[in-house]
């Protein structure tokens, strides 16, 4: 925390003090680079590990058996597939069962997400191991609950960030390419939304004012995204990163993680509740969602913002990034009505719509979700 302590300030109630400080939050270590994960053993003795407990998917758990024999004889929870209440207290079940000191989320955001879950829970350590680059969620402390229908249902955080993240890199290399694209959705959105928050003297999600580097990472993870994606896109194509492979994998998951955790999320991020309760959507990812909120967050800013759009849309062309709800699976009859209830369900639900500069009522959002909509023939 970066704040005075004076004595006649003590007595302040915390959310004031909250409000006049600069809040900083990030993981204990993170550790990136092809190969990584061989590096696991030796990390868990110099973390003093006692009994981790490994949670994936059973695809995820042959992967890291493969990598790693010794892992066959681990104490495993093998992930359901949904970040569900339901789910997350089966982990916890399995931690205080086995008196487990330290949780290993391993794959993707909701198999991360579950072990954050269980550790808010039990209070054990958090390591986590991404093998897939479309989300920051193995930086943050915060976990996305969804239900059984894949609906976002809540947000439960935890008290500090994991304690580690391990990014082979070699191994996200040869996830699937939509994956990665992704993940690129969602880092290039915290510059704008960051602004955002900062113009309305926001707070982040420490509840405390951003720190001035935090405007220097969301420039550098917006920069390394635009300059370097198409390179390391071909590092995607042959399964093996590359030097431009590493720093946009850097991007979109450290940088991108720690800019919207302390410098706080708008529009492309509120819009998610919408997006999530729509059937035809549900086949999106998370940062195509994202990408196509950011689209929304500059439309809703309008004249100004039309030089980001002119940029972006040549950028989301060439990844393959939706700049429609038709690009998600919606059926082009269907997109007004269904502006209509995204719109209603963010303005009623997100609280991060107050991070916009002025007041957006549902009317205004469902206009600029058709509009962006309309963007693919622009």
């Amino acid at each position: 925390m970066i704040c005075g302590d004076r004595g006649g300030e003590r007595n302040l109630k915390s959310s004031l003090a909250a409000a006049t400080c600069r809040i900083f939050g990030s993981p204990g270590r993170y550790v990136q680079g092809p190969g990584v994960l061989a590096l696991l053993p030796s990390l868990l003795r110099e973390f003093e590990v006692r009994k981790p407990l490994w949670l994936a998917d059973r695809f995820v758990q042959g992967l890291l058996c493969e990598q790693l024999p010794l892992l066959l004889a681990a104490n495993w929870h093998t992930f359901q597939g949904e970040c569900t209440a339901a789910e997350v207290d089966a982990v916890t079940r399995t931690v205080e069962a086995l008196d487990c000191d330290v949780i290993i989320g391993v794959g993707g955001g909701k198999a991360i997400d579950a072990a954050k879950g269980a550790q808010i829970a039990t209070r054990a350590r958090l390591f986590t191991v991404p093998t897939v680059a479309s989300t920051d969620a193995p930086i943050s402390r915060m976990a996305i609950l969804h239900t059984e229908d894949h609906r976002v249902e809540e947000l439960r955080t935890m008290r500090s960030n994991p304690d580690l993240v391990v990014v082979d890199s070699a191994i996200l290399a040869r996830a699937p390419r939509r994956y990665m694209v992704a993940g690129l959705g969602s880092a290039l959105s915290k510059r704008f939304e960051m602004a955002h928050c900062k113009s309305v003297n926001g707070v982040n999600f420490y509840q405390g004012r951003p720190a001035h580097v935090v405007t220097l990472l969301g420039e550098a993870c917006f920069d390394t995204v635009m300059a370097d994606t198409e390179e390391a896109l071909q590092a995607v194509a042959r399964g093996r990163p590359n030097a431009a492979f590493e720093r946009v994998l850097e991007a979109s998951m450290l940088l991108s993680g720690l800019a919207f955790e302390n410098g706080g999320l708008s529009v492309a991020h509120a819009l998610q509740l919408g997006l999530s309760v729509v059937p035809d959507l549900q086949g999106s990812l998370t940062g195509e969602r994202v990408a196509f909120g950011l689209m929304v967050q500059l439309i809703l800013e309008g004249d100004a913002a039309r030089p980001h759009i002119d940029r972006l849309l040549p950028y989301y062309r060439m990844t393959g990034l939706p700049t429609s709800l038709e690009a998600m699976g919606m059926a082009r009859h269907r997109v007004p009505a269904a502006a209509r209830h995204i719109a209603l369900v963010s303005v009623a639900r997100s609280t991060l719509l107050k991070n916009f500069p002025r007041p957006i009522d549902t009317a205004q959002l469902a206009a600029a979700i058709q509009a962006a909509s309309g963007l693919a023939c622009a």
